[in-house]
């Protein structure tokens, strides 16, 4: 996990030159992030972007994954849809990705365990839960390496968890896919189930920052404010210190808002939590992506291209959509860098991390 945060990191040496500004020695942009105009406004935003299949892409997908319009996919297998097929298709993805010089696509599925498994006939065999009563790191690792070769054989390279959430009650909306109610055995649980998954060839996301176990309401459904105070928040970031410390290639940022932290709007679209803790305090340099754009949280108020460069604004480097396909974003994210409503080199530096992270799939 070190090396994947450490390969994003030199990505981005150098990426706050403007485009017209000749780099420093050795710190040029990746060439998908150069350039300035309708073209590279268009790449730019394609790199943002994580879109809904099935896992059988139809032509209009193949098409978006072969011009560079996204930079991957999660998985939603269709009910009683065969592994065959969605190996096949996902491979189908690839290929087209390929075929028109993009780099392999970020694809993903949330294989925690428990109550959240997009394939429910596949590992991890324990849920977090049922981890965390045992307590022992090397199961964890375990059941994360098993998960890992199970997803890899399918043709998914990023599992969206773990979990790194402290409930604060049972009461918590986040209580059954917890690894416990004790901040330093999550981190321990939670890293050694990435450090499984690491194992398999299959990167880990940290999930959901700054932390939702303080929340009472699932943030798919509907929105959450969390009173909690700074010196509660400072306790749930624990787990997620431990990661950043650890590598762990990526972070995804909750739905819900946290006016302790300065503003009541979710943290995915707010840039004190993004960009404020998440990369200055804190000093991530890994990918963060957003939970669900789409997400009853957010969608109460905003349709999905207001959301997408909302959340690009605020500093989110991949925007996950999965709930549609969200066709409509890509432009919207096009045309306000073009308008520079979008901040063009954060743009970039946003485009670097992703890009070192998806050459790391090939």
């Amino acid at each position: 996990m070190v090396a994947v945060a450490a390969a994003v990191a030199g990505a981005i040496t150098g990426a706050g030159e403007d485009a017209g500004a000749p780099a420093p020695a050795g710190a040029a942009l990746p060439a998908p992030c150069r350039g300035s105009g309708g073209e590279a406004w268009r790449r730019l935003a394609g790199q943002r972007l994580i879109v809904r299949t099935d896992g059988t892409p139809d032509r209009a997908l193949l098409r978006r994954a072969r011009s560079g319009e996204i930079a991957g996919v999660v998985v939603f297998p269709g009910e009683g849809l065969a592994e065959g097929r969605i190996r096949t298709g996902l491979r189908q993805l690839q290929r087209a990705a390929a075929s028109g010089g993009q780099l392999p696509l970020v694809v993903a599925t949330d294989q925690e365990g428990g109550p959240v498994e997009r394939f429910p006939e596949g590992p991890p065999l324990r849920a977090p839960l049922d981890l965390g009563r045992g307590g022992d790191p090397a199961d964890a690792r375990l059941e994360g390496q098993a998960t890992g070769n199970f997803l890899r054989r399918l043709g998914i390279n990023t599992n969206l968890a773990p979990v790194l959430d402290v409930p604060a009650s049972p009461d918590a909306a986040i209580s059954l896919r917890a690894f416990g109610r004790d901040a330093d055995q999550v981190s321990r649980l939670g890293l050694a189930f990435a450090s499984g998954l690491e194992q398999a060839r299959v990167l880990a996301t940290a999930k959901h920052f700054p932390g939702l176990g303080r929340s009472l309401l699932n943030t798919d459904f509907s929105p959450s404010v969390l009173d909690a105070s700074r010196r509660e928040l400072r306790d749930d970031l624990r787990p997620f210190r431990a990661a950043i410390s650890d590598g762990v290639p990526l972070m995804m940022v909750a739905n819900a808002a946290y006016p302790a932290l300065g503003s009541r709007d979710p943290a995915a679209l707010d840039p004190g939590v993004v960009t404020g803790l998440l990369r200055e305090r804190l000093g991530y340099d890994g990918v963060a992506i957003s939970d669900d754009l789409e997400a009853g949280a957010i969608s109460v108020s905003l349709d999905p291209p207001e959301a997408g460069e909302r959340a690009a604004g605020a500093g989110v480097d991949l925007l996950l959509f999965a709930t549609t396909a969200a066709p409509r974003v890509h432009e919207r994210l096009a045309g306000a860098l073009a308008r520079e409503r979008l901040d063009r080199v954060a743009a970039r530096e946003s485009c670097a991390r992703v890009v070192a992270l998806r050459e790391g799939l090939g």
